[in-house]
């Protein structure tokens, strides 16, 4: 499957993610962060380093909700996430406030739980506005 593809259909990236290399996720046009159940970053894409500021080196392996995005452990997301891990069965969309010292940026979360290529949730980022 093309990126190209992938870029208009995040269930696909979802569905093809065990043949996905880091490089085919950075070229997405939006963010993308991989979480397993616990809330460990396995993989975080470059579109998503630009829209948070934060480089990949230094959030894989950290955990999302609280040592990356503290602001996200409300009920929306964080609950949403567990819920999701807890059913085995995830497919969310709503609008969330990150608050970075540069300023709020409003975008739109898409969580997909797969069980590919391990159990975990992929998290769409997408800006309400242009960067």
């Amino acid at each position: 499957m093309t990126v190209q593809r992938l870029e208009l259909d995040p269930d696909a990236i979802v569905r093809e993610a065990a043949n996905l290399t880091a490089a085919d996720l950075d070229e997405l046009p939006f963010g993308t962060i991989h979480l397993d159940p616990t809330g460990m970053i396995r993989s975080y894409n470059r579109a998503e380093e630009q829209l948070s500021g934060r480089l990949r080196k230094d959030v894989v392996g950290r955990n999302f909700f609280r040592d990356v995005a503290p602001c996200t452990r409300v009920q929306r997301f964080f609950g949403t996430f567990q819920e999701g891990v807890s059913r085995g069965a995830l497919n969310e969309v709503f609008d969330f406030s990150f608050r970075f010292p540069t300023g709020t940026r409003e975008v739109r979360i898409r969580m997909i739980y797969s069980d590919n290529p391990a159990p975990g949730v992929w998290i769409f980022i997408t800006p309400m506005q242009p960067m």
